[in-house]
């Protein structure tokens, strides 16, 4: 027979077991379930970067139409997500680039040369150009005076009002590059009047001022041609011109390179689909809706000759911009001169380009 004290002892150990198993076993099951799920899950997928791309025109700058047509992005959603962001102009694109408030600025020349110039980013990198001025035989940005004025070359604008978007912008280079080639001093032979694009045709019909900037919907309106003609265009004075491009910080690159190249294969992509001419039907809708106006209107220019040139593979024009920044320096905007080169990264786009090859 057992002795009682021993039973005692004997049930105390057992019941001593069975509290450290009732405690222990279930951590137990509980590690080797989440050890066991991470040998057999896949690793969790990494979040979509997000790429937020500035924009100030619908339709006309590509961050606003790209995503329209569904079935053309196809890494958007897993490898990255854009988000396009309006903003007045290029200016206010940098300021919120430099304040890391958008991946993608799209800048003008003018303002690339302000920011690597004034601002001091030396990490802005150009990975894509978004249309040309000028090119061959495609649309140039025009100037107009009245059709019915007194002003019937550029050595009448001899002491006149000339309006402009802003000293240094784009549109201001380009008068002030014509006013060179005709020897007019813009300090003493003519008068600048700051100006809102919109507001620029009432002002020259009202005889407030004497040569204004045509914004392409001026161009295309057959009612504003009844009492304004073209002076000049933007070729006239610069020759083709790279107007403006994608610019990042280098830091976001180093980070999220292999997304880019996604989202630059998919803007390929999309940007290919919407200049083909057998997509036009479908693509003039998609631009009436996007950008507020009639099928006619987009139908009768957009993405053909009588626009400016878009490149296939979003190519850089790399001399002819070289050549604005150049003239930026000549006519004492920018301090230093600037090696577009070196501000330059075209592999992103050239590996994307490779892949719909």
């Amino acid at each position: 027979m057992i002795p009682i004290s021993r039973i005692a002892k004997t049930h105390k150990r057992s019941e001593r077991g069975m509290v450290l198993r009732t405690l222990i076993a279930p951590a137990m099951a509980c590690c080797i379930a989440i050890l066991a799920a991470a040998v057999a899950a896949p690793a969790r997928a990494e979040e979509p970067v997000r790429i937020r791309q500035a924009y100030a025109i619908p339709v006309i700058h590509w961050a606003s139409i790209l995503s329209a047509k569904p079935g053309l992005a196809r890494h958007f959603g897993h490898s990255y997500v854009m988000e396009p962001i309006r903003f007045k102009g290029s200016p206010q694109a940098l300021t919120a680039l430099a304040a890391d408030e958008i991946e993608v600025g799209l800048l003008a020349y003018s303002t690339l040369a302000f920011a690597i110039d004034h601002a001091g980013m030396k990490d802005l990198r150009i990975i894509a150009g978004e249309f040309e001025d000028g090119f061959q035989d495609y649309y140039s940005a025009q100037f107009f005076v009245l059709k019915n004025g007194p002003i019937q070359t550029v050595d009448d604008l001899k002491g006149k009002v000339i309006a402009t978007n802003g000293a240094g912008s784009a549109i201001d280079i380009a008068i002030r590059a014509m006013l060179r080639l005709h020897n007019l001093d813009p300090k003493k032979d003519v008068a600048f009047v700051e100006a809102a694009i919109p507001n620029m045709f009432p002002m020259l019909t009202s005889r407030k001022v004497d040569l204004i900037y045509g914004a392409r919907t001026l161009a295309a309106d057959p009612a504003a041609q009844q009492s304004a003609r073209v002076l000049f265009t933007q070729k006239d004075a610069m020759g083709t011109v790279q107007m403006n491009v994608w610019a990042l910080r280098q830091g976001f690159i180093d980070k999220h390179r292999a997304a880019l190249v996604d989202y630059m294969e998919d803007a390929l992509r999309a940007e290919r689909w919407f200049l083909d001419p057998a997509n036009r039907q479908e693509v003039v809708a998609i631009a009436a809706k996007i950008g507020k106006a009639p099928a006619a209107y987009f139908d009768s220019w957009l993405y053909t000759k009588k626009d400016q040139y878009h490149n296939p593979d979003m190519q850089v024009d790399v001399d002819a911009l070289q050549r604005s920044l150049t003239l930026m320096t000549d006519l004492g905007y920018v301090k230093a001169s600037i090696d577009v080169r070196n501000y330059l990264d075209k592999s992103i786009v050239g590996e994307a380009a490779a892949r719909l090859r």
